[in-house]
């Protein structure tokens, strides 16, 4: 029981009713990107899912609508990029993205908690994890469900290899002082900004999102993180 607990995914898995056009997508495109259904204690190799040999591997946790998504596969045919998203409306939006620019090669999509695929793939397999906009959860008795937390943070490092990145952002001023009171202390990662624009200002290869846009248009400014993955001991 405490297991199950432990593994709850709050929030909502379903929005608006799906159009007919959103049905073909989730008939026709997710199978071609779909990371294959996993039982606990399988071990996944992140090569097997593409079908061309693929420099590294990306992980998207939370990708909501799939700007970001889409973007970092169009821009980087060479890395293969794994996005989890449990929101059905947000998977749609991901697979219309991928499907209209043609990027069904260079991503996969597991529709469900990001966790279980964590748990499945194998020691430092990526170079770079992204964990942008997620639910802040801004009651304190939810402060629980967010995703930022010591377990999760664990994980990460295992399956990130020395040098690789961590990038996470927000636009909920507590959630950005969690995010780096979680993470500035843990072993494995150094936050490499040194100034105040390394958080204020996103990378040139770090695209907006709808929810970017969104805080902007209510004056709220985000923030952008960028850890390293250090080396090991």
């Amino acid at each position: 029981m405490a297991e199950e607990v432990k593994r709850r995914v709050y929030g909502r898995r379903f929005g608006r009713k799906l159009r007919d056009s959103q049905k073909d997508l989730l008939a026709d495109v997710l199978p071609k990107v779909r990371v294959p259904t996993l039982t606990p204690g399988t071990a996944l190799d992140p090569a097997s899912l593409f079908a061309a040999p693929k420099r590294d591997f990306w992980l998207e946790i939370g990708f909501g609508g799939g700007e970001h998504l889409a973007w970092q596969a169009a821009h980087h045919p060479e890395i293969g990029i794994i996005g989890c998203e449990p929101f059905l409306n947000g998977v749609v939006s991901a697979l219309g993205h991928l499907h209209r620019q043609g990027l069904e090669q260079n991503a996969r999509v597991w529709p469900d908690d990001a966790r279980p695929l964590m748990d499945a793939l194998p020691d430092a397999c990526l170079g770079r994890a992204f964990i942008l906009f997620p639910d802040p959860w801004p009651k304190k008795r939810h402060n629980s469900r967010r995703f930022v937390q010591k377990e999760n943070l664990d994980t990460l490092a295992r399956l990130l290899r020395p040098g690789a990145e961590l990038r996470m952002a927000s636009d909920d001023t507590d959630y950005v002082a969690w995010m780096l009171a979680e993470t500035t202390p843990h072993p494995a990662f150094a936050w490499l900004a040194e100034g105040p624009t390394d958080w204020r200002e996103r990378p040139e290869d770090w695209p907006a999102t709808r929810y970017e846009e969104k805080a902007r248009a209510k004056g709220i400014k985000p923030s952008f993180l960028r850890f390293r993955r250090r080396d090991a001991n």
